[in-house]
């Protein structure tokens, strides 16, 4: 074998090697990109479930305070005059503190 041979076998053995390494790279990427696409709508449908639940809790929260029946509406009067004099005291401090 003379030396352009051995060059040429020597280079054509390296584009192998460089299409296979090209190939796996290339496979690699497409594993990549799909785990990408799994991982955005799994963060989108977690995003939804939060605010879902936060919209849920702010609901329940606000139906807990607004809960009124026949047995408890001086209670519910009385928290409610509880929760306004916290107010008014917090506006005073907020009043005197500028």
């Amino acid at each position: 074998m003379n030396p352009n041979e051995k060059t040429l076998a020597d280079f054509e053995a390296r584009v192998r090697q460089m299409i296979l390494q090209f190939q796996e790279l290339k496979e690699e990427n497409g594993r990549l990109q799909t785990l990408i696409v799994e991982q955005a709508t799994e963060i989108e449908e977690l995003k939804a479930r939060v605010t879902q639940a936060d919209n849920d809790y702010n609901s329940l929260k606000m139906a807990r305070m607004l809960e009124i029946t026949d047995g408890n509406l001086v209670d519910a009067k009385e928290h409610l005059a509880r929760m306004i004099r916290q107010v008014n005291k917090c506006i005073a401090i907020l009043s005197d503190e500028q």
